[in-house]
């Protein structure tokens, strides 16, 4: 059954009619005016994710919930979207994580209210028009779109260094982009339309696939982030208030992935065949050492942004793997496999990594100079038994310790890799034990122990606010990781297609006729 609504326009104008009206209350003598706008907001969009998962047919690789509108008739361009099986994955995740980050700004929030809220329903209005985008040029405009909220984020709301953070995330992120807006631009004029499907199976040489698969790769790469162009994350992680680190790591940082799944790997399938090498080594360095980095962090936000680089290594490998697989075993299940991880590891990843960057801000909003220094920490669970335990949780995920969210992914992109190739599988399992080294040794230091000082001895547990967060997201952990077959539902057609669609003529002959597997 389809649903005949504009669900995705919906989805796209909601939020930022919200924000529009939130700024419309003023000063913060109406603040709680704002606060509730919002969360009614964020309500209503994550509710309207509900006929969109109902009304999506996951037996076809169709794009669905079309619409299609002339924009600028000059250029021929146009206000398309539609969804396939990882857009909507993606999109109920942006709903999700958004209704999370109003909820936890309810109390943390004391300045400029309005204006904090505004910028979190632009940037979920802006990354849903991402991941719906069926039009090159929208699909830039909402690209480049959300980084100015996010860059207001953390310059009005963030620590010490606000403004060196910000600035370096922006320009990171948009320089990145202008090589992938002239390799947008190329394609267009190839294919003598903008539309995004237009692209897929162009005849392009070997040569025009290496430069558009680098001009996509530094957009994509930068928003990942892989190494080494992963150097700005750490700092507008550490700086970011709490939302704006969940914005980042549970959404932001899958916008690259996504853009390798949705740009490179269809359009150019050559390039990336003959790449995958520069890929997996990139991805290779990612896990390990940045996981080795990782351990050395003395700052909590710190150490969890670079254990984020560390995890979407694991993205970036189950997809550059498959053409590996394929070509050494002629493998099409293992190959999905590993694509498949990939796509559920972007999910699990947003559970675990969201919920501790929340829990580290609730602890430095406690502290009386903020501090998210390990060692100002110390027996926290002596004073917060609540938070401790859930806490915990999270962190086992991240982890990935099997029954949770972070086992998944990860699992199929290792056990997927190693029937091409022993050692890369044997480098990229080396994320459990950095993973459970840096995470474990973190915990420790901070919730056990005797309470160190007179503040941790003054904190109090978490309160409705947090704790509705914390059982969201730890319903996502456990339904992601005990049960993630209606995500594999919807995912499966979409990727088996996307996989074939991303194979080379040559290596695509010699795959097993036989596809009923994702039909």
């Amino acid at each position: 059954m389809q649903f005949h609504l504009p669900l995705l326009s919906m989805l796209i104008w909601l939020p930022l009619i919200g924000a529009v009206l939130v700024l419309m209350t003023g000063s913060d003598k109406h603040a709680n005016l704002a606060r509730w706008i919002a969360v009614i907001v964020a309500i209503l969009s994550l509710l309207l994710c509900v006929p969109l998962y109902l009304g999506f047919d996951p037996t076809t690789y169709l794009m669905q919930y079309r619409e299609d509108y002339l924009w600028i008739d000059s250029y021929k361009i146009h206000y398309s979207l539609g969804i396939d099986g990882i857009s909507l994955v993606m999109i109920i995740l942006t709903n999700f994580t958004g209704l999370l980050v109003i909820l936890a700004g309810i109390e943390a929030t004391k300045l400029r209210v309005a204006q904090y809220m505004a910028t979190f329903l632009t940037m979920q209005a802006m990354i849903v028009g991402v991941f719906a985008s069926m039009d090159a040029i929208l699909f830039y405009v909402f690209w480049e779109g959300m980084l100015i909220p996010m860059y207001l984020n953390i310059g009005m709301w963030g620590s010490a260094n606000r403004e060196y953070a910000s600035i370096k995330f922006f320009l990171y992120t948009f320089l990145g982009s202008i090589l992938m807006l002239v390799g947008l631009l190329y394609l267009a004029q190839q294919s003598g339309s903008f539309d995004i499907q237009s692209f897929y199976r162009l005849p392009l040489t070997l040569h025009e696939q290496k430069l558009l698969f680098f001009a996509f790769l530094l957009a994509f790469a930068v928003k990942v982030p892989m190494w080494p162009v992963h150097t700005w994350l750490p700092d507008a992680h550490t700086e970011a208030p709490a939302g704006g680190s969940v914005v980042l790591a549970a959404l932001m940082l899958k916008l690259g992935v996504y853009g390798f799944l949705r740009f490179n790997m269809p359009i150019l399938p050559v390039a990336c065949q003959e790449l995958a090498w520069l890929m997996i080594i990139l991805s290779l360095i990612a896990i390990v050492y940045i996981g080795l980095i990782a351990i050395v962090q003395t700052d909590m936000k710190k150490l969890i942004a670079y254990s984020s680089i560390s995890h979407m290594g694991i993205a970036t490998l189950g997809c550059f793997m498959v053409y590996d697989i394929v070509q050494d075993t002629h493998q099409l299940q293992s190959a999905y496999m590993s694509l498949e991880g990939a796509v559920i590891q972007m999910v699990s990843h947003a559970f675990g990594s969201g919920a501790m960057f929340l829990g580290v801000g609730w602890l430095a909003d406690r502290y009386a100079n903020h501090s998210r220094l390990i060692k100002s920490y110390g027996g926290v669970a002596n004073t917060m038994p609540v938070f401790a335990a859930f806490f915990m949780l999270f962190a086992l995920s991240n982890v990935g310790l099997p029954g949770t969210a972070g086992f998944v992914g990860e699992f199929m992109v290792i056990v997927s890799a190693m029937r091409a190739h022993f050692w890369i599988a044997l480098i990229a399992g080396s994320t459990l034990i950095l993973g459970a080294s840096y995470t474990l040794w973190m915990y420790k230091r901070v919730f056990f122990g005797p309470v160190t000082n007179d503040q941790v001895a003054s904190f109090k547990d978490l309160n409705w606010i947090e704790v509705t967060n914390y059982l969201l997201l730890s319903a996502g952990v456990f339904w992601l990781g005990l049960n993630p077959e209606p995500v594999i539902r919807v995912l499966q057609v979409t990727l088996g297609h996307l996989l074939v669609q991303s194979m080379p003529y040559g290596l695509a002959m010699n795959l097993p006729k036989d596809f009923s597997y994702f039909a």
